[in-house]
């Protein structure tokens, strides 16, 4: 249930129910990560005193006092305290049931909004009455520009990804098409997929094609929804008119990965070519994850053996578990489990 707090702390967003019109809806799931997110919130407080601003944070379970900041330090956004962690897709979904605005922000927590971000957005929006959902330009530190928005899944894709070929010729638009290899994310054009951290919604195409898909946990849930976008005639567009900070999207290549949420990404990768291109393509991804995954976990394997460290152990697990899970559990576990995914409360 949201809750609304009663704090006589000044107001600087829309509270639910309020008399004000609302003219943008930020919605940011959280799990965990309590600093960013506070920092994510006080770089939203400019935009609230440009235009009528409403926030809505749907926390999932945080074991870090997130739900406690909120309430004490944003007692104007309206906030959903999960009991257990439903997921991205399913948490994203409890915010847009209830949003007022006459657009809906997906927002991660580890980002920081720029300058007039929000507001730009919004205009370009306005001027592009069949885009479905739009993102802007995503940096990784004050200067570089991260490489967001991407091509539809595929068979083909994943297996140029899987064998390395696409690490390889990282620059080619060909060989590394999925990532659109080339396009420097410095001007303005229609993309199939926009990248899940800063979605700018439009509540009617939503309201035709439905919410995210709760088949989907963690990863993969934006792919699907711009594909039913697509499918339905709406555009998806990429419009470097804004600028936010991604504080946790660079160098990962350096870091430590989560083992579950590495299984977890295979997972809704093998969801989405079910749900969307079929058993056969379902099939041939599989057969290539399967091959990537021998290939890299000896790999790494071999590097933890060499003398690799942390790092190499921990990639070599990573692989490890994705073996079991491709050999012994991806037929039952990526079936669907949902018979049509949520809608909107009230048409936009």
């Amino acid at each position: 249930m949201a809750e609304r707090n009663s704090s006589p702390t000044p107001t600087r967003f829309v509270q639910q129910h309020a008399d004000t019109p609302c003219e943008l809806s930020v919605i940011i799931v959280n799990w965990n990560a309590r600093d960013l997110l506070r920092d994510c919130l006080n770089s939203l407080v400019p935009a609230a005193e440009q235009f009528p601003l409403e926030v809505i944070v749907v926390d999932n379970a945080s074991g870090d006092g997130s739900a406690e900041m909120v309430r004490a330090e944003f007692p104007d956004a309206v906030l959903i305290a999960n009991d257990d962690n439903r997921g991205f897709a399913a948490a994203n979904n409890q915010g847009m049931q209830i949003a007022r605005g006459r657009y809906w922000l997906l927002l991660n927590p580890d980002t920081i909004v720029l300058d007039d971000c929000l507001a730009r957005s919004i205009a370009c929006a306005d001027a592009h009455a069949n885009v479905a959902v739009m993102g802007c330009q995503v940096l990784e530190n004050e200067v570089d520009i991260q490489q967001t928005c991407f091509r539809f899944a595929t068979p083909w894709y994943v297996f140029l990804r899987m064998v390395g070929i696409s690490s390889l010729f990282r620059r080619s638009p060909w060989l590394n098409a999925e990532e659109l290899a080339g396009w420097q994310r410095d001007t303005e054009r229609d993309v199939e997929v926009v990248s899940g951290m800063f979605m700018l919604v439009r509540p009617a195409a939503a309201q035709q094609v439905g919410l995210m898909d709760e088949d989907y946990f963690v990863y993969g849930e934006e792919m699907d929804w711009c594909y039913r976008f697509h499918r339905a005639g709406w555009r998806c567009l990429f419009a470097p008119v804004g600028r936010i900070i991604h504080r946790e999207g660079g160098g990962q290549s350096t870091r430590l990965v989560n083992v579950r949420m590495f299984v977890q990404q295979q997972k809704s990768l093998l969801i989405y070519h079910r749900k969307n291109l079929g058993p056969l393509a379902f099939a041939a991804a599989r057969v290539f994850l399967i091959l990537g995954g021998v290939l890299r976990w000896l790999g790494w394997t071999g590097r933890r053996l060499a003398g690799g460290g942390e790092r190499a152990a921990n990639r070599a697990a990573c692989n490890a578990a994705v073996l079991r899970f491709l050999l012994t559990r991806a037929g039952a576990e990526t079936t669907s489990r949902s018979t049509a995914v949520p809608r909107p409360a009230t048409e936009a």
